[in-house]
C-alpha cells in the first residue's frame, strides 16, 4: 500500500466556503493543538497520520544550517527559513548570504522562478528578465545551506543529497525536534529532502523551537518575530500574523500550516486538498479557543486573511471554520 496522508473517510471538516447563504465547498483535513508542555489539547480528523511539512519544515532546516556554525544576521536567518515572495528586499538578502559564502545564483540547487509578489514580477518583467533560482520561494533556505557547506568543507555540488552530511544533520534535527523517527523521506518541490512527520510531531516541533531559552533556536525564533516581512512578504499571511499577533506562523505547500504563540502553545494543520486558503484561519480559531490568542485578536485578523467570497462588486459570503 503506497504510504500517504489520511484518507477523507478520516478526517474532519475543518472549513466551508459560503457563498449567498449556500455551502459552495468544504474543506476536509486535519489539525492538533498542544499545550505548552506539549501535551495533545485538541485533535480533529487524524493528526497522528504522517504528512509532508513541505515549507514548515524549513525551521528544522533551518536549525540545522545553524547549528553547523555558520553567523548569519537577524534578516538572513529569516531568509533561510522564508518562503519569501521575492520583493527586491528578499533577493538582496538571499544575494548577501551567497556572498558570504563565495557563491552565486547558479549555484542555487531550487528551480528557477517568478516573484511571487505581483510588483517584483512585473517589475522583472519590465525590465525584460526571466525566471531565476533566485525569485523561487525557498532560495534563501538554499542560500543558507550553501553557506554551511562552505564553512564545514562539504560538497556544494550534492548538497541535496539525502547522504550528504548537511542533509544528515537535517534528518537528525528533525527527529531530535519532534520526537519521532522519520517515516518517509521524498523530494520536496524545490529539490530538498522532505520527511513525512505526523501532525503531533510536526506540532511539537515548532513548539519546542518557540520556546527555546537560548541557542541557535532562540536566535531562529527572535529573528523571525523581529522580521515578519522576510519569511513571508509585505501584507502575506504569515508575515501578518506574525507582526499582528507575534505569532511564529509558517506556511507550507498543499495546505500545511503551523503556529506557535508566545505562551509555548503550538498548532499544525494538512488541508486535505491542499489548499493554503482557510489554513491560517483554522490555526488562529484553535489557538483563540485554547486561550492562546484573545477572540478579539482573532476577529482583528479575519479581514486580513483574504477571507471574503465575491459576486461581482460585493461580498456575498466567506471562509469560516466548522468547528
Amino acid at each position: 500500500m503506497t504510504p500517504g496522508t489520511a484518507p477523507a473517510a478520516e478526517s474532519a471538516e475543518l472549513a466551508v466556503v459560503t457563498r449567498s447563504g449556500f455551502v459552495e465547498s468544504r474543506h476536509l483535513g486535519s489539525a492538533v493543538l498542544l499545550d505548552p508542555a506539549g501535551e495533545v489539547v485538541v485533535s480533529l480528523g487524524a493528526p497522528a497520520h504522517p504528512v509532508y511539512p513541505r515549507s514548515c519544515m524549513k525551521p528544522f532546516q533551518a536549525l540545522a544550517v545553524l547549528e553547523s556554525g555558520v553567523s548569519l544576521d537577524p534578516v538572513q536567518t529569516v531568509l533561510a527559513t522564508a518562503s519569501h515572495s521575492a520583493t527586491p528586499a528578499h533577493v538582496e538578502v538571499v544575494e548577501s548570504i551567497l556572498a558570504l559564502a563565495g557563491l552565486g545564483v547558479d549555484d542555487l540547487g531550487c528551480p528557477p522562478d517568478w516573484p511571487g509578489d505581483s510588483a517584483a514580477r512585473d517589475a522583472v518583467g519590465r525590465a525584460h528578465g526571466g525566471r531565476s533560482p533566485v525569485y523561487m520561494n525557498c532560495s534563501g533556505k538554499h542560500a543558507a545551506m550553501l553557506y554551511a557547506c562552505v564553512q564545514n568543507g562539504w560538497s556544494t555540488t550534492t548538497y541535496l543529497d539525502p547522504a550528504h552530511p548537511l542533509q544528515q544533520r537535517i534528518a537528525a534535527v528533525v527527529e531530535r525536534e519532534t520526537g519521532e523517527p522519520i517515516v518517509h523521506t521524498g523530494v520536496d518541490g524545490c529539490g530538498a529532502p522532505v520527511h513525512a512527520m505526523s501532525l503531533v510531531a510536526l506540532a511539537r516541533g515548532i513548539g519546542r523551537i518557540r520556546r527555546a531559552t537560548g541557542g541557535p533556536a532562540k536566535q531562529l525564533t527572535d529573528s523571525i518575530l523581529a522580521q515578519g516581512w522576510a519569511i513571508d512578504g509585505p501584507g502575506r499571511a504569515n508575515t501578518v500574523v506574525i507582526d499582528r499577533l507575534g505569532v511564529v506562523a509558517k506556511l507550507g505547500a498543499e495546505g500545511v500550516m503551523v503556529m506557535a504563540t508566545p505562551d509555548g502553545a503550538s498548532v499544525a494543520v494538512k488541508m486535505l486538498d491542499g489548499s493554503l486558503r482557510a489554513a491560517s484561519l483554522v490555526a488562529l480559531t484553535l489557538l483563540a479557543r485554547h486561550g492562546s490568542i484573545s477572540e478579539e485578536q482573532l476577529a482583528g485578523m479575519t479581514p486580513l486573511l483574504d477571507l471574503d467570497t465575491h459576486g461581482g462588486a460585493s461580498i456575498v459570503g466567506s471562509i469560516r471554520t466548522s468547528f
